[in-house]
């Protein structure tokens, strides 16, 4: 290629395709190297330098110095210290001369200048839209194909719509109007994509902060979307000004808000409720309308047992557990629900053996332990480090309130070590799976208890439960499995 060559090609694809002089040197000169490199040997590293002003072009040669004793020596890819003068490790690179392109190499080289200049399109058009990473954007459709619908977003950039992230039963065609979240993905292979999704929880946020003002004047905050597209959403919101109620807000005069956010997804349910840094008052307004008579928390599972009275059960669990569903999502909890009446059975069963232990523990009758329980004493912890006025009431003598107490704390560690033990035990049962001791507690909050319970999974169900590849998670399950077949 000639020095002329070169350049007219840079300055018209320049003038062409918007982008600079030296974005298209630079793939001038891969592409060069790239079709140079079929006269080379297959591994040989290859360079070229244009000179911007004349255009002529120089090609470099490079290898990297090492020991000839080194089992990765190559000559075609090394050269020893003595020969290049320079220290192992550094990189010894020579000019070379230019290979005279013929209609093949020149073919080559102009493939892979325009794959550079496609690239160096793509990520202008990207870098334009990094302020509009998941923000709504708005465009027509350009093309439609089996799997994508490609929606042209502007006068220079098109964007990219699976088809799995719309909406169920949405149809669209040519020069149709639509309305999506901007994501921009790496996708290997090509480098960032302008990728389309309508079916993500930020299309719901979105579409809310063009319908009601006060979400963009920060005066109230969407704090969790919950959503199963198509169906039905549940958002969270929040008030920075006592005056403004936000449900309220975002539900407008006769519903016309968040009929216009409804509207748009196809007329998909959203329920509105109020947020609260309480995990379990934001479950009891996730479940309105059906009541909630009582929450047990489990923190260190991140779970809640609800109990619902029997005529709000189907309520709160929803269509196919939806309501349930959702209301876990928006929390981040696992959420169990019962009925009431199934809550006080469980509450007795529970009060009755802990009595139970009161009485062989701390050496109390009946009467004594009946009372610790009516006070809200649920541990031996609680009993251990509680005030003796409490105890002062149903107790009279005060070195009696103090052994009560000291048995209490006897007990309480003898508790511990048990779970100590048991957890101990549980990271020796999962022993040669691979599996960190996070996994296994996880596992074990999920009653995955022992080795046994872990071969009965499926990798699926697994990573339901701890994040782990499709071949560790198989691995580690064939693992756990061995002894089924000895």
């Amino acid at each position: 290629m000639q020095s002329n060559e070169i350049l007219m090609v840079v300055d018209s694809v320049s003038n062409e395709k918007g982008l600079t002089k030296e974005v298209i040197f630079n793939a001038v000169e891969i592409a060069l190297a790239s079709a140079s490199q079929r006269h080379f040997h297959e591994d040989a590293e290859l360079s070229v330098s244009i000179d911007r002003d004349t255009g002529e072009y120089t090609t470099h040669r490079s290898w990297i110095v090492a020991d000839t004793e080194d089992i990765y020596f190559h000559k075609e890819t090394h050269v020893t210290s003595e020969e290049a003068g320079l220290e192992i490790g550094e990189i010894f690179s020579k000019s070379v001369e230019n290979i005279k392109f013929g209609r093949i190499e020149t073919q080559a080289a102009r493939q892979v200048m325009l794959q550079k200049v496609r690239e160096a399109e793509r990520e202008k058009v990207v870098a334009q839209f990094k302020s509009k990473d998941n923000t709504l954007v708005s465009g027509s459709v350009k093309r439609v194909t089996r799997d994508n619908i490609i929606v042209d977003i502007s006068n220079e950039a098109e964007a990219i719509l699976p088809r799995d992230r719309l909406m169920p039963g949405e149809i669209y065609k040519i020069n149709d109007r639509i309305r999506a979240i901007l994501k921009i993905q790496e996708v290997e292979g090509r480098g960032p994509q302008l990728m389309l999704d309508r079916v993500c929880p930020e299309m719901v946020t979105e579409l809310f902060s063009i319908e009601v003002p006060e979400i963009n004047e920060d005066i109230i905050e969407i704090r969790g979307v919950s959503r199963e597209p198509g169906s039905r959403s549940k958002i969270a919101v929040k008030t920075n000004d006592g005056r403004i109620d936000p449900v309220g807000a975002c539900v407008g005069m006769r519903g016309s808000r968040v009929q216009a956010v409804s509207s748009e997804l196809g007329n998909e349910r959203i329920d509105i409720v109020i947020y609260d840094d309480n995990p379990a008052q934001l479950v009891i307004n996730a479940l309105v309308p059906a009541k909630v008579d009582s929450i047990v928390v489990d923190e260190d599972s991140r779970s809640m047992e609800i109990a619902v009275n029997q005529d709000n059960l189907a309520l709160a669990i929803g269509s196919r557990g939806q309501n349930i569903r959702l209301a876990s999502q928006l929390v981040g909890w696992e959420l169990n629900i019962i009925s009431s009446e199934e809550a006080e059975a469980k509450v007795k069963v529970d009060e009755t053996e802990f009595m139970v232990k009161l009485i062989d523990s701390l050496a109390i009758d009946e009467s004594i332990a009946e009372k610790i329980i009516s006070v809200g004493l649920a541990s031996f912890d609680d009993i251990a480090y509680v005030d003796n006025s409490v105890l002062e009431a149903f107790v009279d003598n005060a070195d009696e309130i103090e052994r009560i107490k000291s048995s209490a704390e006897d007990a309480a560690l003898m508790e511990a070590m048990g779970a100590i033990t048991e957890e101990e035990e549980n990271l020796d049962s999962f022993g040669g799976l691979g599996l960190s001791e996070e996994d296994i507690q996880m596992l074990t909050n999920k009653g995955i208890k022992n080795k046994d319970d872990f071969a009965e999974l499926s990798v699926d169900e697994l990573q339901d439960i701890i994040e782990i590849s499709d071949d560790l998670g198989s691995a580690a399950i064939m693992k756990a499995r061995e002894d089924w077949f000895k």
